[in-house]
């Protein structure tokens, strides 16, 4: 079977392409004898899964309970669910460990902090600390640290945050300052505690920009990092990697022509590509995904998606390099956030440099 097989739009994933991105990280964080932790919450498979977990703990970083229980199914037990936990999901989380999972939580509240640890088994609790993103957490240097900690007791097991301000910088040395805030800040947090008496065995950070560019990352345990697997055209713009290095691409076909306005109609729309628009802010905007040719060459020029409705895409062509496909011919689109590309698709096309499709790996999704 080939791509040309297959009906559209659908994702395709490369494998070596996404061996190659495994490695990079891999290599990265070997310099600073610092274990991974990746962060499943794109992938959301298995065989994904089993790849990147290769060499490292077997630890995995999850978004959705749905994710940590298809996991623990295929006895991944050291799942760190990186959203903050309500009491209706810890019921999940206590049902899991009870099993033999090994299920940690996250917060940032004090109450709930208090309903954790009043757990019959209760399970390993991190306290969420903002270094710069602003969107979940606590300060490093504040009093609620120490009392999210009383509150927790015997289940706080550590310290996490995530620097999803990294996605604003523009250069490597950017991205080392902001590494390095993320790096001070949650092993601030981590000193102050221990200081107090409390154990703490996990100091995690990471993002794939910082675990990339960390200058050193002395006093964490673990990083966490997910979208350098996949890649995708935003992350090209931030220097996590290169344009050759987009490992996931949905396949579509041409279903209008439209010579005279220089596009062509897909049907991949927002639907299949997602609506996001980062790189918007990038010096080079791709608007809602960029065309390759079926064998994922970059072959079209700045060919990319300008208009993307529901089931329907509309390619405005490069001049200088025109696509000439009837009807039902297909070509590949590079994402512009693989992350939310990915969402509405339930598995991956598998190649490996060519257009054979050599293997069909499911994904789960829901929550």
């Amino acid at each position: 079977m080939t791509l040309d097989d297959l009906p559209t739009p659908c994702l395709v994933l490369d494998r070596g392409i996404l061996q190659r991105n495994l490695d990079t990280m891999a290599r990265a964080l070997a310099r600073h004898k610092v274990p991974l932790r990746p962060h499943l919450k794109t992938a959301k498979s298995i065989d994904v899964a089993r790849m990147a977990i290769t060499g490292q703990t077997g630890a995995i970083t999850v978004s959705t309970l749905a994710e940590a229980e298809y996991f623990v199914g295929y006895r991944i037990h050291d799942i760190l669910y990186a959203a903050g936990i309500t009491p209706q999901k810890l019921e999940r989380v206590v049902n899991l460990n009870r099993h033999g999972a090994n299920v940690i939580v996250i917060t940032d509240d004090r109450d709930m902090a208090a309903i954790i640890a009043a757990q019959n088994m209760p399970p390993r609790c991190l306290i969420e600390v903002d270094t710069g993103e602003n969107r979940g957490g606590i300060s490093a240097e504040g009093p609620e640290l120490m009392d999210l900690a009383g509150r927790l007791g015997p289940a706080l097991a550590g310290v996490m945050t995530h620097a999803g301000h990294s996605y604003s910088g523009r250069s490597v040395a950017e991205m080392a300052a902001i590494a390095e805030t993320e790096r001070a800040g949650i092993t601030l947090a981590a000193g102050r505690l221990r200081a107090a008496g409390y154990k703490i065995s996990i100091v995690s950070m990471g993002s794939s920009p910082t675990a990339l560019h960390a200058t050193h990352l002395d006093g964490v345990t673990e990083v966490r990092a997910g979208v350098y697997m996949f890649g995708d055209l935003f992350q090209v713009q931030i220097l996590t990697h290169g344009l050759d290095d987009i490992a996931v691409t949905v396949l579509t076909s041409v279903i209008g022509r439209r010579p005279r306005e220089s596009s062509i109609l897909v049907d991949a729309g927002g639907l299949a590509l997602s609506k996001d628009r980062s790189t918007a802010a990038t010096p080079n905007d791709y608007g809602f995904g960029l065309a390759l040719n079926l064998q994922g060459q970059f072959r079209y020029g700045h060919a990319i998606v300008d208009r993307a409705y529901q089931e329907h895409g509309v390619i405005m062509c490069d001049p200088a390099h025109p696509i000439d496909l009837p009807i039902g011919g297909k070509l590949r689109i590079a994402p512009n956030h693989t992350c939310m590309t990915v969402a509405a698709h339930d598995r991956y096309h598998v190649v490996d440099g060519s257009d054979d499709v050599i293997a069909i790996w499911p994904r789960v999704n829901g929550w």
